[in-house]
């Protein structure tokens, strides 16, 4: 066999198709190794109120998103998703409505924005259910959206006050004190039905990802103990210390990257913690 008729067999036998993808888990869509669906209720939750999210197009991308958690742990209709950079616009069917119900809400840090817990929960007084409105996406897609679309800016703005440290500790957040969609949604939720446990069936997905994730380091680390290699420890709820975030490795010096202008100004504009 010739040089040439050698290469042309070579190519001959090259798939023309790519190769097949991991199997994927038909409700989460994620590779069936990390599916978290095993975190979700046994019963998907069903509150009075229900979330709007308004979804950067973007974030369909992000493989540690944390909204496809709401849609599947609430029930058909609690969540409904609207995508896109700016809101509402002539594709959101039924945005326009719920923009101007007098009980839609939006959580968005906003000068002129009070705390969530300060709201009549639902049914006390004669208080009706609520459209609870997230923007979903980086910090700086959620401040372009809401900039973008004057029709948010027209909505009571909450903010959540008090929350403990995000549990998303595989994804570092930009500053203390936020919170992944999931997160807020959960909290939110369960202050304006007066429901603490409906938090903590919410975040079940959240929980079940981080375990399993820290179930694979731990097992990367003694794979590379095992080999004399450099090692690592990461573990979620043994003592071990988790993610920080940007502003918090900053203040400390140890964040290892320079940081632009935009983030410094940020960080200047943050009250000072006392001491």
């Amino acid at each position: 066999m010739t040089n040439e008729e050698t290469v042309w067999q070579e190519l001959s036998e090259i798939f023309a198709d790519p190769p097949e993808a991991r199997d994927k888990c038909s409700q989460c869509k994620r590779p069936v190794p990390v599916c978290w669906c095993p975190g979700l209720p046994k019963h998907p939750v069903s509150p009075a109120s229900r979330i709007i999210i308004l979804q950067h197009p973007a974030e369909v991308k992000r493989c540690l998103r944390t909204a496809p958690m709401l849609a599947l742990g609430l029930e058909p209709g609690k969540c409904i998703t609207y995508r896109g950079k700016k809101f509402p616009l002539l594709k959101h069917e039924g945005l326009t409505e719920i923009l101007n119900d007098k009980n839609t809400i939006l959580i968005y840090p906003s000068p002129d924005a009070i705390a969530l817990d300060k709201l009549t929960p639902v049914g006390m007084d004669g208080q009706k259910p609520y459209n609870l409105v997230l923007l979903d996406g980086t910090w700086p897609q959620a401040k372009a959206i809401y900039h973008s679309s004057p029709a948010l800016c027209l909505l009571r703005a909450c903010k959540l006050i008090g929350v403990p440290t995000s549990e998303y500790v595989i994804r570092t957040q930009p500053t203390e004190g936020c919170l992944s969609t999931l997160e807020t949604g959960a909290f939110a939720l369960s202050i304006l039905e007066g429901d603490p446990e409906l938090k903590n069936k919410m975040l079940g997905p959240l929980h079940y990802l981080c375990r399993q994730a820290t179930i694979f380091m731990i097992r990367k680390c003694n794979f590379y103990k095992s080999n004399n290699q450099k090692s690592f420890r990461f573990q979620l709820e043994n003592g071990a210390v988790t993610h920080q975030s940007k502003e918090f490795l900053i203040k400390q010096k140890s964040y290892p990257k320079l940081i632009g202008r935009r983030l410094a100004k940020q960080l200047r504009m943050l009250p000072e913690e006392s001491t």
